[in-house]
């Protein structure tokens, strides 16, 4: 019996959309990633971007669990010598509250170009409002 391979013009993508409030921020990017990179499907190839679209809603409600809200640190550097700027996640969720969900994610996708385009299709909403309703998403319940 011979493998078969789906082709990058074979793949049908669906969309999805995800509520984050409650859920704790890991567990959440975990289920995430697993659809970005399309383990969800029976067509699931290690080399073949077979995933979908997901669609993060409630991303500001998004739970740190433990201590994390002050102690976990969320850092980036500005291209400038001694650049390094560390937030504490309390901080970020004021700033910018879909950088909590959408950095789990990133961590938690493979670090390749193929991640890089898996990366793209992850949309992260802080409330409850999306401009994709056109798609015609459907829910999930994690």
């Amino acid at each position: 019996m011979k493998t078969t391979f789906p082709k990058l013009e074979e793949v049908e993508r669906q969309w999805y959309i995800i509520d984050a409030a409650g859920k704790p921020a890991g567990r959440l990017a975990a289920e995430v990633a697993k659809i970005l990179r399309g383990k969800n499907k029976p067509t699931f190839t290690p080399h073949v971007d077979t995933g979908d679209f997901v669609i993060v809603i409630n991303a500001e409600k998004v739970l740190l669990t433990g201590s994390k809200e002050e102690q976990k640190l969320y850092n980036h550097h500005t291209g400038y010598p001694g650049g390094m700027v560390s937030l504490k996640a309390s901080t970020v969720r004021e700033k910018d509250p879909t950088r909590i969900v959408a950095s789990a994610v990133k961590g938690m996708c493979p670090k390749t170009r193929l991640g890089r385009k898996l990366f793209k299709r992850l949309k992260v909403y802080a409330g409850e409002e999306h401009p994709h309703g056109a798609q015609k998403p459907q829910v999930i319940e994690l």
